[in-house]
């Protein structure tokens, strides 16, 4: 019997969603970039880890795109896939490649990437190395890359040199290390790096220039070890962090009985994806946003309920409180309905509505700040994970242990009308019921 599952906009109150485009590498392998309506307005046929449109203040041009352009031809895959990383312009000629120039011949780049206001490239990568803190066996260790113009490496920062900052417990120590030795040819690595994002201007440095949470700090993410990091750009050091641990009353069942007071501690993070700073001009600025999977994670394990549901939480980094939250009961619907216990982000929008990413169900929408959905995507693309294929016999899904179909979205972008050129197409979203519902307006 066939599985069948919601396609394209299934759901868009056009007075309240943030009209737009939005961007994303589809599992068939080609990033495309959508209006709120679901048609393709452009498209490339490369996938991006993430896929990212630029800022046409840091390119001087409309339209320019990062992706990843080769496969490394590693057996391995995972973090160890990409062969080379690269920007394109809008009509997809290369403005800039990195891969041959790296150690090893090719890029590695996994997860995240980011153009610096310098014009370098900070490029979340694996290095296969030794790691003395986990054992004598090469490992996939990951760290950050600075890379400039010339595709010179001008700073580095390696995970396996700081796990001692990292906070682990003696247990942690131990799963850790069992983990390591376990698997070291592990594709997704023993801490799982996946996502990098340097602060830039904020409130808290305007306010104290002394302040851990300079701009050029780097804001870093250990899906593995329910880690949200901060690194101090100068030193290499991890100058503030949430996690591993988040105390005796910090499970699952403490943010069910919870879910809906802010603020509050900050409970049981698992499995988390792309912290950031959300910037300056947005609602919620200085905040940390983060999409919170709640899948298994942690070094020991944590305790999750059986009700599985991810969240979207914003922290505020001083009292590192929950301000505002999303989950599927803000939306008046059970936890279990909003889950993505891999991949996902969250991006805030002008106007205070948050882009949020359910990447293993392909869905992307919109919700605002009272928790209600005024746009909802499910991507009609699949294939066989973000680098994958249909013709390659080695499944490229993290966690899938055979070749499977799959709709699975990596992280998606919000990208404002003016960042892409004249005559682009620019249709107004159109109002879409949801099914019972006579009208789009809740």
């Amino acid at each position: 019997m066939a599985y069948t599952r919601p396609a394209g906009v299934t759901y868009c109150d056009p007075e309240n969603a943030r009209d737009g485009y939005v961007l994303f590498t589809g599992a068939d392998s080609v990033t495309r970039l959508i209006d709120l309506n679901g048609t393709v307005v452009h498209d490339w046929p490369f996938a991006g880890v993430p896929p990212r449109l630029l800022d046409p203040a840091l390119t001087g041009r409309l339209g320019d795109i990062g992706v990843q352009l080769a496969d490394s031809g590693d057996p391995r895959g995972g973090i160890y896939a990409n062969g080379a990383v690269g920007q394109l312009d809008w009509s997809g000629d290369r403005r800039w490649e990195w891969g041959t120039q790296a150690p090893g011949g090719a890029a590695r780049q996994n997860h995240d990437w980011e153009l610096l206001p310098n014009g370098n490239r900070l490029l979340l990568v694996t290095v296969p190395r030794v790691v003395p803190d986990l054992g004598d066996s090469t490992v996939g260790d990951q760290g950050l890359f600075e890379v400039d113009e010339h595709g010179d490496i001008v700073w580095q920062w390696l995970a396996g040199d700081h796990l001692r900052e990292f906070g682990f417990s003696e247990r942690g120590w131990a799963a850790l290390r069992e983990t390591a030795a376990r698997d070291p040819e592990d594709p997704w690595g023993y801490l799982e790096m996946n996502s990098a994002k340097s602060l830039g201007p904020n409130r808290w440095y305007d306010e104290d220039p002394e302040t851990v949470f300079h701009p050029d700090n780097i804001l870093v993410s250990f899906r593995k070890a329910n880690i949200v990091a901060l690194i101090d750009k100068t030193s290499g050091a991890v100058v503030w962090k949430l996690g591993p641990y988040f105390g005796e009353t910090a499970g699952a069942q403490h943010q069910r009985i919870n879910a809906h007071k802010v603020p509050r501690p900050l409970d049981q993070i698992s499995g988390q994806h792309n912290p950031h700073m959300i910037a300056e001009g947005l609602p919620g600025a200085g905040n940390i946003l983060i999409f919170d999977n709640q899948g298994g994670a942690g070094y020991p394990p944590a305790a999750l309920g059986i009700y599985a549901g991810s969240r979207v939480l914003e922290v505020d980094p001083r009292t590192e409180q929950i301000v505002w939250q999303y989950t599927a009961e803000d939306s008046g619907l059970p936890s279990w309905t909003f889950f993505s216990s891999f991949v996902s982000n969250a991006q805030r929008l002008p106007g205070g509505n948050t882009l949020v990413t359910e990447g293993m169900q392909g869905r992307l929408f919109q919700v605002t700040p009272a928790g209600d959905v005024v746009w909802e995507y499910h991507s009609p693309y699949e294939g066989y994970g973000v680098a994958g294929e249909p013709e390659v016999k080695t499944p490229r899904v993290p966690g899938v242990d055979r070749l499977t179909r799959t709709p699975l979205v990596y992280r998606a972008q919000w990208v404002p009308f003016e960042w892409v050129p004249a005559g682009t197409p620019r249709t107004p979203a159109r109002a879409v019921a949801a099914p019972g519902r006579e009208s789009a307006t809740p």
